[in-house]
């Protein structure tokens, strides 16, 4: 049952010229309104792709294997995930796992889960104005995350030795086993929502 750690990934883009000054649809007729809402464009990135893999594994000190992680027994034949965040709930059916506590290796798979996935929409608005001779200066507003939407990592604590449970089989505490309680910048320079003004001469 070993997983990938390829994701499924997607990427969109648009771009499209707003309807507006000389030649175009609307506010054709000269005048400022026309010289302020001309010439602009806007383009727009859509980009999502699935969570990267993780393993759950278990303390077990009577292993000795070096370089050989102790993966978790699992349970049941499918893990449900929550999706859940923070420090209270956690992100997948954490009593899925148990301990190993034999001179063995767990039963559980590598890579056999995914952590929550990235959605992601970047804007930008762009006008070029012509100068004297060839010259252009191009304004550009680059909006990343537009809906500044958190991207979350996976859980921090993925060892189910840390888990306890009532003798009933429910969970009296976590221990921040199976919990995501922090976010990841998905290879970009931030990971909130922020904006890059640019100015660009060509000649």
């Amino acid at each position: 049952r070993a997983g990938t750690s390829t994701p499924h990934k997607v990427d969109a883009s648009v771009i499209y010229q707003l309807p507006f000054g000389q030649g175009r649809r609307f506010l054709n007729a000269g005048g400022a309104a026309a010289a302020i809402a001309g010439g602009w464009q806007v383009s727009s990135t859509f980009t999502a792709y699935s969570g990267a893999p993780f393993t759950v594994t278990s303390s077990t000190a009577s292993l000795n294997a070096p370089g050989s992680p102790q993966l978790a027994d699992q349970v049941k034949d499918k893990v449900e995930i929550y999706g859940d965040v923070g420090p209270s709930t956690p992100y997948f059916d954490v009593t899925a796992f148990k301990p190993v506590t034999e001179a063995r290796f767990g039963n559980g798979s590598f890579n056999s889960l995914r952590g929550p996935g990235v959605r992601n929409i970047d804007l930008s608005v762009t006008r070029t104005l012509t100068m004297a001779g060839a010259k252009t200066l191009q304004l550009k507003i680059d909006v990343y995350n537009l809906f500044n939407r958190p991207t979350f990592a996976n859980p921090g604590n993925l060892n189910v030795s840390n888990l306890q449970l009532n003798p009933d089989g429910t969970v009296r505490s976590l221990n921040g086993f199976g919990v995501i309680n922090s976010t990841q910048n998905a290879g970009r320079e931030y990971a909130e929502r922020y904006v890059r003004l640019g100015l660009r001469v060509g000649f």
